[in-house]
C-alpha cells in the first residue's frame, strides 16, 4: 500500500514596509498684506448736546402786552425787539419824577437867594448867624432832594425801558405762551418764550475714569479735536474742540465728565439730542495695521497667522490694539507687508499649506445694478 504524502503551505513571515505618512492638504484662505499709515485713535462716548446759553423771556415790569414782535422759531440778534409793554403807566410816573425835581430846583433857587441876603445882612448886625445856618441848611437839604430827584427819574426811565422787551442774546426763538392783550406779571411761572442759543452749541459726556489720563496729555499739548456723530454712530454732524475736563470723578460711577464746543455753523445739532462723541486723542504714525478679523486671541493674548515665502504658515504671538471695526494696530510682532490670514484660521495648523483665495463679494442689494 503506497502512502501518500500531504503538502501543507506554511505562510511566509515577512517584513512590513514602513507605513508613510499622509501629505497633509492644501488648506484654502483669504489673506492681507498689513498695512502702514497714521491711525488716528479716538475715545468714544454718549452724550448730549446742550445749548450754550438759554434765556427765559420774562417780563421786569407788571402791564398789558401791546405788540408780540417775533415769530415762533425765528433767528433773533441781541437787542432785538421781542415784545412792547403798554408804556402809559410808566411815561406818567417818569413825567411825575421830572416834575417833582423842577419843583425842587425852583425851590432851591428861592432858597439860595435867601441865604445870600442872610449872609449879607449877618455883616450888618441885621440878622443872627443862627438863621444862616438854617437857611444853609435848608439849602443842603433841597440840593439832596434834588439828587434824588433825579434817582427816581432814572428809576422811571428804567421801568418804561423795560416796556420795550429786546433779546438779550442771539438765538432761536422758542413757543409763544403768552399773546397779545393779556397781563403780564413779574412774577408769572411761565415765561413769555424761551431764547436758545445753539450757534454755538455745547455736548456733555462722561468717559470712563481710566481715559482721564490720555485725554488730560492729549489737552496739554494743544487743542484736542472732538466729531459728533447722530445717535446711530453712523453719520457724522459736526466738529469742534474739547472745551473742559469736570474737575472731580464721580465716585459712583468712576467716570469723569466733560464739555465739547461745535460751532454748529448749519444747526445740524440741536439741543437735547444725543450724540456719539469721538475724541482725537492722539494719532499713531506710521502704524503697522490689520482688519481686527486677522487677530485671533489665545490663552497667552493676541496672535496671527502669518503666511511664509514658501506658502507654510505659521502663528505669531503680536502685540495689537483694536482701534475700530475696521483696524487693529499692530504694536509688537508684525511687519508692514507681511501677509496674514483673515479667513479660514479655524482649519490651519502650524506648517499647512495654503492657497490663497479670493474675499467673497458682499452680497449686493436687489436695487443695486
Amino acid at each position: 500500500m503506497l502512502a501518500i504524502a500531504a503538502f501543507v503551505a506554511i505562510p511566509r513571515l515577512t517584513k512590513p514596509r514602513p507605513a508613510h505618512a499622509a501629505a497633509q492638504p492644501t488648506v484654502p484662505v483669504v489673506a492681507t498684506a498689513a498695512g502702514q499709515r497714521d491711525v488716528p485713535i479716538f475715545y468714544d462716548a454718549l452724550g448730549t448736546v446742550s445749548a450754550l446759553n438759554t434765556v427765559a423771556i420774562r417780563a421786569q415790569v407788571t402791564g398789558q402786552i401791546i405788540s408780540v414782535d417775533f415769530t415762533q422759531g425765528q433767528d433773533v440778534h441781541k437787542g432785538d425787539v421781542l415784545a412792547k409793554i403798554d408804556p402809559a403807566p410808566l411815561q406818567a410816573a417818569l413825567d411825575q419824577a421830572i416834575a417833582k425835581k423842577a419843583e425842587d430846583e425852583a425851590q432851591l433857587v428861592s432858597a439860595q437867594k435867601d441865604l445870600v441876603r442872610f449872609k449879607t445882612l449877618v455883616l450888618k448886625n441885621a440878622e443872627t448867624q443862627q438863621n444862616v445856618d438854617i437857611q444853609q441848611a435848608k439849602v443842603d437839604q433841597l440840593k439832596a432832594m434834588i439828587d434824588a430827584d433825579q434817582a427816581a427819574i432814572e428809576a422811571a426811565q428804567t421801568q418804561l425801558n423795560y416796556a420795550t422787551i429786546t433779546a438779550p442774546i442771539d438765538g432761536v426763538v422758542g413757543f409763544r405762551q403768552v399773546d397779545i392783550g393779556n397781563i403780564i406779571h413779574t412774577s408769572d411761572v411761565n415765561p413769555l418764550t424761551v431764547l436758545t442759543q445753539i450757534k454755538p452749541c455745547v455736548a456733555i459726556f462722561t468717559l470712563p475714569q481710566g481715559d482721564l489720563g490720555p485725554v488730560r496729555e492729549a489737552m496739554l499739548k494743544g487743542p484736542v479735536e472732538v466729531i459728533a456723530f447722530d445717535q446711530d454712530d453712523a453719520q457724522s454732524l459736526a466738529k469742534g474742540e474739547l472745551l473742559l475736563i469736570d474737575n472731580q470723578i464721580d465716585q459712583s460711577t468712576s467716570t469723569i465728565r466733560l464739555k465739547a464746543q461745535f460751532p454748529n455753523a448749519d444747526e445740524r445739532l440741536w439741543p437735547g439730542e444725543f450724540a456719539h462723541i469721538h475724541i482725537l486723542v492722539t494719532t499713531r504714525k506710521n502704524a503697522v495695521t490689520l482688519p481686527p478679523v486677522a487677530v485671533q486671541r489665545g490663552p497667552d493674548g493676541y496672535y496671527v497667522w502669518v503666511i511664509k515665502h514658501d506658502d507654510t504658515v505659521e502663528q505669531r504671538p503680536i502685540q495689537a490694539e483694536i482701534v475700530d471695526d475696521d483696524t487693529a494696530v499692530i504694536r509688537k510682532g508684525l511687519g508692514a507687508g507681511e501677509r496674514v490670514v483673515i479667513d479660514g484660521q479655524s482649519r490651519l495648523d502650524v506648517g499647512n499649506h495654503v492657497a490663497i483665495r479670493p474675499a467673497a463679494a458682499p452680497p449686493q442689494h436687489p436695487d443695486e445694478g
